[in-house]
């Protein structure tokens, strides 16, 4: 038995049934259960099991073509996640959104090596803007909410150069490095305790005034953490 096999980690089935989520999280058109046990390499009638339980609980349905969708008892429950972070962090975000007319994006760090994106929000009434999803997990590596989180840590052997460059002016701008054309501007925010380190950061198809977008970044940033600390 390997370090990743399930059965070590814990109960198989549960696993599994975690790793349906996440397949069809990444299948926004739906999966049939014969596709959902290829991906899986489960039987189908096991397959068929765990998607019947995960539906009397409201974490996935079936369409009207019979594919599989997440359901929307994934939506309440996500909203229960760091519900006083959530609550306290939105409307310094929408502020930001609105004030830059860019999205806007609060990160978590989720493992030593990994952020979660915990909330998005675009801006209400731009015609034109970067789009991605609240729980996207990326390398704490790539991208500025990453490195903005480990400005907060202590120097690493073997971390980016471009984290030294954080530490010393306040933000972290990356290009291109999540998703292809986009800049990230992100900001540590100045506050350690759980959920864990934290970044404030947008992301935009082009930044033309970098300075001033980094200026209002930061001050969201020390917002949140005067905040959090109240």
């Amino acid at each position: 038995m390997t370090d990743n096999d399930p059965l070590k980690r814990g109960s198989k089935t549960l696993d599994n049934g975690l790793q349906v989520l996440e397949v069809l999280g990444d299948s926004p058109n739906g999966l049939t259960t014969t596709e959902l046990s290829e991906r899986l390499s489960l039987h189908r009638t096991v397959t068929d099991r765990l998607v019947r339980t995960l539906e009397h609980h409201g974490f996935c349905r079936r369409t009207q073509e019979k594919r599989i969708v997440l359901g929307n008892g994934l939506v309440a429950l996500a909203n229960r996640v760091q519900q006083d972070l959530r609550g306290t962090a939105r409307p310094i975000l929408e502020d930001l959104a609105e004030e830059l007319q860019v999205t806007t994006h609060l990160a978590v760090q989720e493992t030593e090596d990994t952020v979660r994106a915990l909330i998005v929000i675009p801006p209400r009434h731009s015609r034109i803007h970067v789009g991605f999803r609240e729980g996207q997990v990326d390398p704490i590596d790539r991208g500025s909410a990453g490195l903005a989180i480990m400005s907060m840590r202590e120097k690493q052997p073997g971390e980016r150069d471009e984290v030294d460059t954080v530490r010393e002016r306040g933000y972290a701008v990356t290009k291109g490095e999540v998703t292809p054309s986009v800049t990230g501007i992100s900001a540590p925010v100045p506050y350690r305790n759980e959920p864990g380190l934290l970044s404030v950061g947008i992301s935009v198809f082009e930044a033309t005034d970098e300075a001033h977008l980094a200026t209002a970044v930061v001050a969201a940033a020390d917002a949140l953490g005067r905040e959090l600390l109240r």
